[in-house]
């Protein structure tokens, strides 16, 4: 394949393996890139980064075959800007406009449909991994590399290119929202929903929920539509989506939209800036109210420890910060809430489920297991031990006494024996051994607990 976006292509890459040339041995190999998705501190350095810069676009769709090849650092955002006016989408679209393909496939990404597709990774057809050994290596569904890479984080090299399947969907999207006050109930539901499909003879192509106290729970049933009834819902402007959910039973959005309706507020986490009191978001522009630029604030919080100092001088105590997204078996999800509630006190928190649909080793869910997603990001004052980490450490625990998972883009505490027995450790390192050689990767240990 010549000509075009093939040719940037195959320039890009060649300019990241200039880039890793230039990091010297010993020193972290790391993206130079600006934004991340992740919520785990990490040592700094000084060495230079690799150069992915060329390496965030979508090559080409294919709208007969129903894929696209797609740059391993290109966002979400653009690649559903490429595939959409195909009427077109990738099977699993995470929530973030700024979360990366081969972030997504790297670590884990879900999102409503993932109840029926899986995870990202499992509508990847082929993809080129740059290595630790400075090579690109193209590697395929049962290949080791491949089947290892999901949930690596890097560590054993980072996607340059993939081939994804795509989806076609219609042009708007209906929702119904169900309202529970038993989570017994609520998780029987989620297991018919998964099973069945449907719900009252109406077919469900998108499933999630909110826990927004105990006793108020919400699933919300999508239904992609070309005709919908009544004008779509605008949750870009002065109404937010999350608290609709609350206040009406039904809903119309463009696809557009619901692929992208928890990104205007970062789910409700935009109430930490003021940006839902309606005289903040009159003046809060339009361009602003996203997910990225949250981030942004976030860690600009942490660099100068504004919270802190403000946690200090009203003298309340310490704030740990829990931010999670962990897979619990559904019948081991009122268990799970109840606990939570109890021990951890956050809410509203995220409901998604999903369905792996074969096993991956590295990040081991039951192949035709429905799991649901429990995420919650927030803080909690803790006092002196907040550092500590004594909520996070608890939920690690409590997850997997469920059977349960829980994803590393956050921070992590366990010792390296439990770690290594949840995420098979030791299949991720023989891997590692032959694809990066001098051990030049951090390894995900290291990443994900040490912080480096």
């Amino acid at each position: 394949m010549t000509g075009g976006r093939w040719d940037e292509h195959r320039a890009a890459v060649e300019r990241l393996r200039t880039s890793y040339a230039a990091i010297a041995p010993g020193d972290p190999v790391r993206l130079a890139k600006k934004t991340s998705n992740l919520f785990r501190p990490r040592a700094g350095t000084d060495a230079p980064g690799l150069d992915v810069s060329g390496l965030a676009g979508v090559i080409e769709v294919d709208p007969v075959a129903r894929t696209a090849e797609v740059q391993g650092m290109c966002t979400y955002e653009d690649l559903v800007d490429a595939t959409l006016p195909h009427g077109l989408i990738p099977l699993v679209v995470p929530q973030l406009r700024t979360i990366t393909l081969g972030g997504a496939v790297t670590g884990l990404g879900i999102e409503s449909t993932s109840f029926r597709s899986g995870l990202p990774h499992e509508s990847v057809l082929e993809m080129d991994v740059f290595t630790g050994a400075g090579e690109v290596v193209t590697t395929r569904p049962g290949d080791d590399l491949f089947d290892t890479f999901p949930n690596s984080y890097g560590s054993l090299g980072y996607a340059t290119r993939l081939r994804i399947r795509l989806e076609e969907v219609p042009s708007h999207v209906a929702l119904r929202h169900l309202h529970f006050d038993d989570a017994s109930l609520l998780a029987k539901t989620i297991a018919g929903l998964v099973e069945t499909g449907e719900h009252d003879g109406t077919r469900v192509d998108g499933l999630d929920g909110v826990a927004f106290a105990p006793g108020e729970y919400y699933l919300t049933l999508a239904t992609w539509v070309s005709a919908p009834e009544g004008q779509p819902s605008d949750y870009t402007g002065q109404a937010i989506y999350y608290r609709s959910i609350q206040e009406r039973e039904t809903d119309v959005l463009t696809m557009h939209d619901y692929l992208w309706r928890w990104d205007t507020d970062w789910f409700w986490c935009s109430g930490a800036f003021g940006v839902q009191h309606p005289v903040v978001r009159r003046l809060w522009p339009r361009r602003w109210r996203r997910s990225d630029v949250y981030s942004k604030l976030i860690a600009l919080d942490r660099r100068l420890g504004v919270a802190d100092f403000l946690d200090r001088r009203a003298g309340r105590p310490l704030r740990e910060r829990v931010i999670q997204d962990v897979e619990v078996p559904v019948e081991r999800l009122e268990e799970f809430l109840t606990w939570f509630d109890a021990e951890v006190g956050m809410r509203p928190v995220w409901l998604c489920p999903v369905v792996s649909t074969r096993s991956w080793a590295t990040y081991p869910l039951v192949p035709g297991t429905t799991y649901v997603n429990v995420g919650f990001w927030g803080t909690v004052h803790v006092g002196p031990d907040a550092p500590e980490g004594p909520l996070n450490r608890a939920i690690e625990e409590k997850v997997h006494a469920l059977g349960g998972h829980k994803s590393l883009y956050s921070e992590a505490f366990y010792d390296r024996d439990t770690f290594d027995r949840l995420y098979d450790g030791a299949n991720l390192a023989a891997v590692k051994s032959r694809y990066d050689p001098h051990d030049r990767l951090t390894s995900l240990y290291d990443k994900a607990v040490k912080r480096r």
